[in-house]
């Protein structure tokens, strides 16, 4: 999404990720990738649970975050082993959700570009 942050502001909309992960890992993710945009702590996933689209990481894949150094308990500071799907919606000024990408294979991500024809077609 930073690379077409100006291109969303520029007409007039704000780009705002949530994350489970906690804020000290959220402003290093800032910091280390120069995001212009916040990023807010969603906890325990709580939010995206509501929304549907919390699931748990089967502990085998755990294992193998593990094994990466990917620490999903500290990064999230909880032991729910649970991660959000990742999806992309445009909310209009009075609050109405207007477009949604997401996908359940966390693979498959919503490409950027489509934000700007969503917002363009607003």
């Amino acid at each position: 999404m930073q690379a077409v942050n100006d291109q969303i502001e520029a007409l007039g909309a704000t780009v705002v990720a949530l994350t489970p992960q906690i804020p000290q890992k959220n402003q290093e993710m800032i910091d280390k990738n120069e995001l212009s945009f916040d990023l807010l702590h969603d906890a325990g996933n709580t939010y995206a649970d509501k929304l549907g689209l919390r699931f748990t990481v089967p502990s085998a894949v755990q294992d193998i975050y593990n094994q990466f150094g990917i620490d999903l308990p500290g990064g999230n500071g909880d032991n729910s082993g649970t991660l959000p799907m990742p999806g992309r919606f445009v909310i209009d000024q009075g609050g109405i959700v207007r477009a949604v990408d997401v996908h359940p294979d966390y693979t498959r991500r919503p490409e950027p570009e489509k934000t700007i024809e969503d917002l363009k077609a607003l």
